[in-house]
C-alpha cells in the first residue's frame, strides 16, 4: 500500500565491505575468513530502501563523491524507488563501511568512514528545507555531524513533521535535540549510552524510557533485539514481541529495517503500536538474509509474515 505522506530520511550511504570470520583478529594478527560480500549500506541509505521496499514515497538526502561506491548507491536507490537528493562532492570519496560478522552467531562489528557524507552541513539542509517540510514522517540517525541532524529536526519540527532519531551509533547527544524527536528509537547499547540505565530486559528499558521522556523525547521505542521493542509514552507502555521469520542469517541492518518499516507505517496513518508490530516483521525478514540493503523485504512479504494486509 503507498505511503499517505512523503518519508525523507538525512543520512549516510557507505558501501559495505563484510567479512565473515569464526572471530575477529587481534591487534597485529592476520586471520583467513570464510565470506566476503560487497553491498550497499549506511543506516540512513539502509532506511530509505527499506521504507521504499515496504510502499513508501522516499526521499533521501546525503553527500556522495564521484567513484565507483557512488554509482552503487544511485543503482541502488533506483532499484528501491528512492527518489535521491544527493549533494556531489568529488573532492571526498563515497563512505565505506568494515563489517565483521561471526560466522557462528551472525553477530557483527563495524567501523564506518561516511567520507563526503561527513561533510554535511545545516547549509545543506537549509538547501532542501522545502523537501523536509513536504513530508509526512522526517527521519535521522547520527552517522553524519549532529549539527546537520539538528536543523533537519528543527525545520521538521516547524513544519509540524512527524520527526524520529535514530540515536545510532552510540553517542552523546545535545539536550535540546531529544524535544526535537517525536520519536527516539535507540537500542540497548544506545539507550545506556543516552541514560547511564543498562537494558538487559524489559522493565529495564522502561525505566530508561521513563528517562527518555523526562529528557523531552515524545515516545521512545526501545529495541531490544530477539526480545523485540519497547513502545513507551507517558501514557502507554507495550512490550511487542519479536516476529520470527526463520533462522537468523545475519543482523547487520536489523535495526535499519526496523526504523524503515516503522516511517513507512507511521507515513501512512498507522497507530504507533501498529507501526511498531509492522517495523518488527521488517526487521525480522531482514536477519534471515546475509547483507544490509539487499535484506530488506518487500511489503508483499511483510504482509505474508503478518497475515495480513496493511
Amino acid at each position: 500500500m503507498p505511503s499517505r505522506k512523503p518519508v525523507v530520511i538525512l543520512g549516510v550511504f557507505v558501501a559495505d565491505t563484510a567479512y565473515r570470520a569464526a572471530r575477529p583478529p587481534r591487534i597485529g594478527e592476520t586471520i583467513l575468513g570464510s565470506g566476503f560480500k560487497l553491498g550497499p549500506g549506511g543506516k540512513g541509505s539502509n532506511q530509505s530502501v527499506a521504507a521504499a521496499k515496504v510502499g513508501a514515497n522516499v526521499s533521501f538526502i546525503t553527500r556522495l563523491g564521484r567513484d565507483p561506491f557512488a554509482d552503487m548507491a544511485r543503482a541502488t536507490w533506483k532499484d528501491a524507488g528512492v527518489k535521491p537528493a544527493v549533494i556531489e562532492t568529488p573532492e571526498s570519496y563515497t563512505g565505506a563501511a568494515y563489517i565483521f560478522v561471526e560466522e557462528t552467531t551472525g553477530n557483527n562489528a563495524i567501523i564506518v568512514s561516511p567520507g563526503a557524507a561527513a561533510l554535511i552541513s545545516p547549509a545543506d539542509i537549509d538547501a532542501n528545507a522545502a523537501l523536509i517540510r513536504s513530508a509526512g514522517v522526517f527521519v535521522t540517525q547520527l552517522e553524519q555531524p549532529i549539527e546537520a541532524a539538528l536543523r533537519a529536526l528543527e525545520i521538521a519540527r516547524e513544519a509540524g513533521v512527524t520527526t524520529i532519531l535514530n540515536p545510532a551509533p552510540a553517542a552523546k547527544l545535545p539536550d535540546r535535540i531529544y524535544a526535537l524527536s517525536d520519536y527516539l528509537t535507540p537500542n540497548e547499547t544506545e539507550t545506556e549510552e543516552l541514560t547511564g540505565l543498562k537494558v538487559e530486559t524489559v522493565e529495564d528499558a522502561r525505566r530508561a524510557g521513563d528517562k527518555l521522556l523526562a529528557m523531552g523525547v515524545g515516545t521512545a521505542i526501545i529495541t531490544l533485539g530477539e526480545k523485540g521493542a519497547l513502545l513507551h509514552t507517558r501514557s502507554q507502555s507495550e512490550h511487542v514481541p519479536a516476529v520470527k521469520a526463520g533462522p537468523v542469517v545475519e543482523t547487520t541492518g536489523a535495526g535499519d529495517a526496523f526504523n524503515g518499516g516503522l516511517a513507512a507505517a507511521l507515513a501512512r496513518g498507522a497507530a504507533p503500536l501498529e507501526a511498531v508490530r509492522f517495523a518488527n516483521a521488517v526487521a525480522g525478514i531482514s536477519v534471515t538474509r546475509p547483507g544490509t540493503a539487499p535484506s530488506m523485504p518487500t511489503l508483499a512479504e511483510v504482509e505474508a509474515l503478518l497475515g495480513t494486509r496493511v
